[in-house]
C-alpha cells in the first residue's frame, strides 16, 4: 500500500459516518472469467429460451454464477446459493456488468434453470455448441474420444420411473444411483457428451447413444473411440466401424473369449520362451525406460449379423509385468489365509474346541476353504483319523471290581499336513498378466505400442469421474425430481469441464515455454511445477479480498484489491485471461 493511500485511508477511518465491507473474492473472478471465455453466458442464453415475462439475470449468466458457487464452495445445494449471493453483491456485479441480486438465486429460480438443462434439445445443443467453441479457441486436437460409465448413490426411495434404481453400485451397494456416462475428449479430459441414466441399466448398451452424439457434434471421420470391456460388444464395435471410426477396448473374459484366451495365452507364452514377442517400454516418473508390456497381436473378421458388412479387427494379446506381479501378490495373499483357515478346522483337542468327527464333514470343509480363497487344485491337504478310547464304569457311582465297564471311543479327524502344489502354482503364476484388446484401427495408426500406452492413459476419464465426486460433491443428490437430477448432473459436468479447460491450457503454455511455477505446494514453496493441477491454481487464490468503503448514504469512496501476487498474475497471463479480470474490481476514491 503507498504512504499516499495509507493517508487516505486514516482520514477516511476517521469518518464515524463510514461503512466498511469486505468481500472474499478468492477464486471467483477466475472461475467466471474462465467461463465467460468458454462461452458459457452465450451459449446457454442461445440454448435455454427466456419466457417473455421474465425479468432479471439471464439464464447463462444464472448458471455461471452458481458455477463459480459450486467449484468454490464444494456445494450443489440450492438453498445456500443466496446467501453467497448477498455476501458477494459487489464483485458479482461487477463482474457481470450488472446488478446481481439475491433473488435471482431463489430455490425456484434454480429449479428451473436445472428443469432447462434437462431437457435434451436444451441440452445436446449446449454440448455441441461448446465443444465447438472449446475446440476452436483452445485448438484441441480431435483424435481420442474416451467413454466410461460411472454410479452416482443417493437417499432417495425408489420408485418406478425414478432415475435413483438398485444396481451393480461402483460406490455404495446399498443404496439407489443413477448411472452417468460419458465421452471425453484426450488429452485434457475434456467432457463432451454426457447422459443421465436409471441406476439399474446394464453399460454394454450405453455407448452407441454416447458415439453417436459425438459423431455427430464433431463430424470427422477417423475418431478413436476407448473404453472398457463393455465397449467390446459386438454391436458397439460395428457400429464404430461402420462410420468410419476406430476402437480399441479390452475383451471381457467370458464366453467364448475367455476359452479362446487360454490359446492365446499359451501362444503368447511360447512366443516369450522362443523371444517373439514385441516388447512396449515407457518412461517412469523418475525418467527411466521401464518394461510397460509385451506381447504379439493377429487379424480376424468381424461381422455383426449375417449378411450385413465383415470388417477386419486385429487382436492384441498382451502381458503386462505390474499386472502380473499385482495378481501373483494377490495369489500369495489367497493362498496363506487359505492355509491358516485350513489349519483352524482341525485344533488340538482341548475344552471348548470343535472337533470334526466324520471325514464327510472334513472334506466338504477343506472343500469350502479352497474354493472361497479360489485355491483349488493348489493345495494339498492330509488327514488321519485318530481314536481316544477311554474305559468308564457304567452307570453312576463309585466303581468296584465287580462292576460293568465300557470302552468309549472318541474319533476326530486331524489334518496332518498343508501342502502348495509348486509345479501347478508357477505354471499358473507365468499366466498372469495377460489381457486381450481390439482394434479396427491399421499399425500404421495404432501399433501395438501406442494401443498400450494410449489406453494406459484411461485414468484420463477416471479423474472427470473423481471431480465429479469429489470436487463439486455431487453426491448426495439435494434434489429429488427426474428432472432436477439431471438438470443438475449436467450442470455439475460443465463444472468438471471448466477445471480441465482450465488446467490443459496451463500445462500447455507452461510446456510450450519450458517453464515450471513455484509457490503451488505450500508445505514447499520452493517446489516448482510444470504441471498443477486445476485445484492447486484454484487454491492459488486464496486470501484476495475486496474492501469497499462507503458512506451511510450509500456512496461508494474507495475500492482496494488484496495486491496479486508474481504466482496469481502469472497464472491470469497464462490462461490468457489478464489481470485486469482482477484489477476491474477496484476503482479510485471519488473525485481523484
Amino acid at each position: 500500500m503507498s504512504v499516499q493511500l495509507a493517508q487516505q485511508v486514516q482520514e477516511i477511518l476517521g469518518n464515524s459516518d463510514l461503512v466498511i465491507i469486505t468481500e472474499r473474492v478468492d477464486d471467483v473472478a477466475l472461475l467466471i472469467g474462465q467461463m465467460v471465455n468458454m462461452g458459457f453466458v452465450e451459449v446457454l442464453d442461445r440454448h435455454i429460451p427466456r419466457h417473455w415475462k421474465q425479468r432479471g439475470l439471464s439464464w447463462g449468466w444464472t448458471a455461471v454464477i452458481w458455477l463459480a458457487y459450486i467449484l468454490t464452495e464444494g456445494d450443489h445445494r440450492k438453498v445456500s446459493v443466496e446467501a453467497y449471493i448477498k455476501g458477494l453483491h459487489h464483485t458479482l456485479s461487477q463482474l457481470a456488468g450488472q446488478i446481481i441480486e439475491p433473488l435471482d438465486f431463489s430455490d425456484d429460480r434454480l429449479g428451473h434453470l436445472l428443469t432447462h438443462l434437462s431437457k435434451p434439445t436444451y441440452w445436446h445443443g449446449i454440448e455441441e455448441d461448446l465443444n465447438a467453441r472449446s475446440i476452436a479457441v483452445y485448438a484441441l486436437l480431435q483424435d481420442v474420444i474416451r467413454c466410461d460409465a460411472t454410479t452416482v448413490s443417493g437417499a432417495h426411495d425408489v420408485t418406478e420411473g425414478g432415475l435413483l434404481q438398485f444396481g451393480h453400485s461402483k460406490d455404495d451397494p446399498t443404496r439407489p444411483q443413477i448411472k452417468v456416462m460419458m465421452g471425453s475428449l484426450d488429452p485434457l479430459g475434456m467432457p463432451l457428451a454426457t447422459d443421465v441414466l436409471s441406476g439399474e441399466r446394464a453399460d454394454d448398451g450405453l455407448y452407441i447413444p454416447i458415439i453417436k452424439r459425438i459423431e455427430a457434434g464433431l463430424s470427422q471421420s477417423g475418431l478413436l473411440f476407448v473404453g472398457d470391456c463393455k465397449m467390446s460388444a459386438l454391436d458397439t464395435r460395428a457400429h464404430i466401424a461402420g462410420h468410419q471410426h476406430v476402437y480399441l477396448s479390452p475383451l471381457p473374459l467370458t464366453g467364448a473369449t475367455a476359452e479362446a484366451m487360454e490359446a492365446w495365452i499359451t501362444a503368447g507364452v511360447a512366443k516369450g520362451d522362443a523371444g517373439e514377442l514385441e516388447r512396449i517400454f515407457r518412461t517412469n516418473d523418475r525418467g527411466q525406460e521401464v518394461l510397460a508390456a509385451e506381447g504379439y497381436e493377429f487379424e480376424r473378421t468381424c461381422c455383426a449379423q449375417e449378411g450385413e458388412e465383415a470388417w477386419t479387427e486385429r487382436v492384441l494379446v498382451m502381458r503386462s509385468p505390474m499386472h502380473a506381479t499385482q495378481q501373483a501378490a494377490g495369489l500369495e495373499t489367497r493362498l496363506s489365509h487359505a492355509e491358516k483357515t485350513l489349519a483352524a478346522l482341525t485344533p488340538p483337542r482341548g475344552r471348548g474346541k470343535r472337533q470334526i468327527t466324520d471325514e464327510v464333514t472334513l472334506l466338504e470343509a477343506i472343500d469350502k476353504v479352497l474354493k472361497d480363497h479360489r485355491v483349488s487344485g493348489l493345495i494339498s491337504v492330509a488327514w488321519d483319523k485318530q481314536i481316544e478310547r477311554k474305559t468308564q464304569y457304567v452307570g453312576r457311582g463309585r466303581g468296584s471290581a465287580s462292576r460293568e465297564k465300557q470302552v468309549i471311543e472318541n474319533v476326530r479327524y486331524h489334518i496332518t499336513r498343508i501342502a502348495r502344489q509348486g509345479a501347478t502354482i508357477a505354471d499358473l503364476t507365468q499366466r498372469f498378466g495377460w489381457k486381450a484388446f481390439v482394434t479396427n484401427a491399421p499399425r500404421r495408426r495404432l501399433s501395438l505400442q501406442a494401443a498400450v500406452l494410449c489406453y494406459r492413459n484411461e485414468y484420463r476419464v477416471e479423474r472427470i469421474f473423481n471431480r465429479l465426486k469429489s470436487r463439486v460433491h455431487i453426491a448426495p443428490l439435494f434434489v429429488k425430481l427426474n428432472e432436477q437430477i439431471e438438470g443438475l448432473t449436467y450442470l455439475l459436468t460443465l463444472g468438471v469441464r471448466v477445471l480441465t479447460v482450465m488446467e490443459f491450457v496451463l500445462r500447455r503454455s507452461l510446456a510450450q515455454d519450458q517453464a515450471s511455477l513455484p509457490g503451488l505446494h505450500p508445505e514447499n514453496k520452493q517446489k516448482r511445477t510444470d504441471k498443477p493441477t486445476a485445484e492447486r491454481i484454484l487454491k492459488a487464490f486464496a486470501d484476495v479480498s475486496l474492501t469497499i468503503i462507503k458512506h451511510a448514504t450509500g456512496e461508494e469512496i474507495l475500492r482496494r484489491l488484496t495486491p496479486l501476487s508474481g504466482l496469481q498474475e502469472a497464472i491470469l497471463q497464462r490462461q490468457g485471461l489478464g489481470t485486469s479480470l482482477y484489477g476491474q474490481l477496484e476503482i479510485q476514491a471519488m473525485g481523484n
